[in-house]
């Protein structure tokens, strides 16, 4: 039955307002209250929402929003020390994921080549949890905060080429033949999307809002079409939405009005990121959990515990502290949503069966529900369960 888009956000907030309410005085993280009225009305439950693929497209804005905003509260500098100390982590640690998913997965009696995928899909974490559950504005928290963003930024961009490779597979196997430029354009088209950034900033921008700055509209339609606009410039470019939003934030971090604009965004991020972890819920089929139960449990609590003995182990080489080093392996130890990316892919291409595609969905969500609560019982969080642990 189709509805109109004012009854989807009706059904939605509504419903988020009524289980958030008991959430809260269950003292259960509201995140889940979203996920959980997904998987209810989405189109695998009730189907009161029978297409969520509008409300996934809008909450995705969510997603673009909040690297957005973490980059304006980075500076360069620092930022180019971080992602030099974070590539060697980002790199080995998702070469160890990897292997341990694909090992587990052909023990499971998965083919080679779903095992490979599997295996792939475990490598990241998810940017989504991950910045959600970071406080951006607590002093302390800064270094944590650096790392881990740019961790998941790398682990991105290796995402990026992982789906690039797997349709570039699938070309071959159709006698297409391997895309090298489109291996390599992400990497190309990085540093050009910097340098094209810093520029405008430096000579459009910047002259722009010394200019109109008594004029507080016109700043927020600047700011908001420099993070929508770099956005898709990234996605025109080979790159993903979230880099050419956080490339945005980082760059715009240049400009006198980076706290003005931090402060203004923060609700407009929060309304999408209600539609985004709805449609997760809506996203995941019920009906399939009793065939995939047994392995994506199994695979998740692998990865629950073996993620944050990675991360622990190799920052520490790097003269992190372990304190530091247990809780980035903590808030990355969740799967991401790029797994859900690989499988929806990889089956599209027919390189997987529906199984193994469901294993990986059933792992991710089993990964984000448990790693969200680690998180907010253990560390500061914006929706920690405790006063004495949330931090904005």
């Amino acid at each position: 039955m189709d509805h109109s888009i004012t009854f989807n956000f009706f059904v939605i907030f509504t419903g988020s307002a009524i289980l958030a309410t008991l959430a809260m005085f269950g003292r259960q993280p509201l995140l889940i209250a979203y996920i959980v009225l997904g998987a209810l009305l989405g189109p695998y439950g009730f189907a009161t929402i029978d297409d969520p693929s509008l409300i996934s497209d809008l909450a995705h804005i969510g997603i673009v929003f909040l690297l957005y905003l973490l980059g304006l509260d980075m500076q360069p500098a620092k930022l180019i020390t971080m992602l030099r100390k974070a590539t060697l982590i980002a790199l080995f640690s998702s070469a160890i994921f990897a292997f341990a998913g694909f090992s587990f997965a052909s023990l499971f009696g998965y083919s080679d080549i779903e095992s490979l995928v599997i295996g792939l899909a475990m490598m990241f974490s998810s940017t989504i949890i991950g910045i959600k559950l970071l406080p951006t504005t607590a002093l302390h928290h800064k270094h944590i905060g650096e790392l881990v963003t740019g961790l998941l930024l790398l682990q991105d961009l290796i995402a990026i080429l992982v789906l690039i490779a797997i349709q570039s597979l699938s070309n071959q196997a159709g006698t297409q033949g391997i895309d090298w430029w489109m291996m390599i354009q992400p990497l190309v088209m990085l540093p050009l999307l910097i340098i094209v950034a810093w520029a405008l900033i430096k000579w459009l921008i910047i002259p722009l809002l010394v200019k109109f700055d008594r004029i507080q509209e016109f700043m927020f339609l600047i700011t908001i079409g420099w993070c929508l606009g770099l956005a898709e410039l990234a996605s025109f470019i080979g790159l993903s939405q979230e880099i050419g939003a956080f490339v945005a934030g980082v760059t715009m971090a240049l400009t006198p009005i980076a706290q003005f604009v931090a402060l203004t965004l923060k609700p407009l991020r929060d309304f999408f990121l209600v539609l985004f972890f709805f449609s997760l819920g809506a996203s995941f089929n019920l009906g399939l959990l009793p065939q995939v139960w047994l392995p994506a449990i199994i695979l998740a609590a692998i990865f629950l515990i073996l993620k944050p003995l990675v991360f622990r182990f190799l920052l520490f080489k790097l003269e992190e502290s372990p304190r530091m080093g247990w809780e980035v392996g903590f808030r990355l130890g969740q799967n991401s949503e790029f797994a859900l990316l690989v499988a929806f892919l990889a089956l599209g291409t027919g390189m997987i069966g529906v199984e193994a595609a469901h294993v990986i969905q059933a792992t991710a969500i089993i990964t984000f529900l448990i790693s969200t609560y680690i998180v907010i019982s253990r560390y500061p969080s914006p929706i920690a369960m405790t006063d004495k642990l949330r931090r904005d």
